[in-house]
């Protein structure tokens, strides 16, 4: 029997479900060539490697759970929560630029109320309703509206590319933004294209296809990354930039990306998502994480806080 084992560690969950979803989004497949043209591409000759890099990345913290007083007399369920965002640039160092931090209480309550402590100030964030997921979509909400405010201030100067970690979502709007996906949960392109990422070596990307989905459309290519052997999508992140780009201007910027990543991508002893894990991704969230303090000291500074109040 002939195996192999993936590099990513499993407590990550795998980078590739094994029963990926199909899109329920109409997808264009001849944006840079016709489908019987598919094939993997590196970039060309002449590609102009850009000045800098920009890595922009954000990480969430739950603190601690409470109960809130509501205007109607009872109590509701809500959370603490701390969250940051960040820029490293790449520009032959790596500078770390532009973090923001913020903290916040969130529950549903009518009557909540921004929490002074001495770790900081929590801000007040009514919640849609009291459910984990609720409190916790709240707060990944904020993180990727600072995520927006980060990518904002660290836009391109010159001949530079602003990477940012995930689905562009929020963030299509920034100019020439790429998104960074590590993991595949659905699967865009048909049956008889889908092997061509298979096929795929380090440094080769597929063609341009475009994602026509609500709220907005999205250009996208697959690329394989620098690694150890392992399964057919290892080492296969995916791309997308917005879907108002020109096919000309995506397929430069496609090839741009392409031959700038690899340099990237992280090695599985010093990284256990790697290669996926870009090296800034991984830095800029250590020092993210770094920034939310230390969790012990902020829970404990909770409890006074609560204390303080119900004396």
């Amino acid at each position: 029997m002939r195996f192999v084992v993936d590099p990513w560690d499993p407590a990550y969950g795998a980078t590739v479900e094994g029963d990926v979803a199909e899109s329920e989004a109409p997808v264009v497949v001849d944006i840079e060539c016709a489908p019987r043209d598919w094939a993997p591409r590196r970039p060309p000759p002449g590609t102009v490697a850009p000045d800098a890099l920009v890595f922009v990345d954000g990480v969430r913290r739950l603190e601690a759970r409470t109960w809130v007083d509501d205007a109607g007399g009872g109590s509701v369920a809500g959370i603490f929560a701390s969250y940051a965002a960040g820029a490293v640039r790449c520009d032959g160092r790596a500078r770390i630029v532009d973090v923001v931090v913020g903290r916040g209480v969130y529950a549903p309550s009518t009557a909540l109320g921004d929490v002074d402590t001495r770790a900081g100030r929590f801000a007040a964030h009514r919640a849609a309703d009291a459910r984990p997921e609720s409190l916790m979509y709240a707060v990944h909400s904020d993180m990727s509206e600072t995520e927006v405010r980060v990518a904002e201030q660290a836009r391109r100067r010159g001949n530079e590319l602003l990477l940012l970690d995930g689905p562009l979502r929020k963030r299509a709007h920034v100019p020439d933004a790429v998104g960074i996906v590590k993991t595949h949960h659905v699967r865009y392109l048909p049956p008889e294209l889908d092997p061509i990422v298979a096929a795929l070596a380090a440094g080769e990307r597929t063609p341009v296809f475009r994602v026509d989905a609500q709220p907005f459309s999205r250009q996208s290519w697959y690329v394989r990354l620098p690694g150890p052997a392992g399964g057919p999508w290892s080492g296969i992140v995916r791309c997308e930039a917005t879907g108002a780009l020109a096919p000309a201007a995506v397929v430069d910027l496609a090839d741009r990306v392409t031959l700038a990543l690899p340099g990237f991508a992280s090695e599985p002893h010093k990284d256990a998502r790697a290669p996926q894990n870009l090296y800034p991704i991984a830095g800029l969230e250590r020092e993210l994480r770094r920034r939310l303090g230390d969790p012990a000291v902020i829970y404990r500074a909770l409890r006074r806080a609560a204390a303080a109040v119900t004396v």
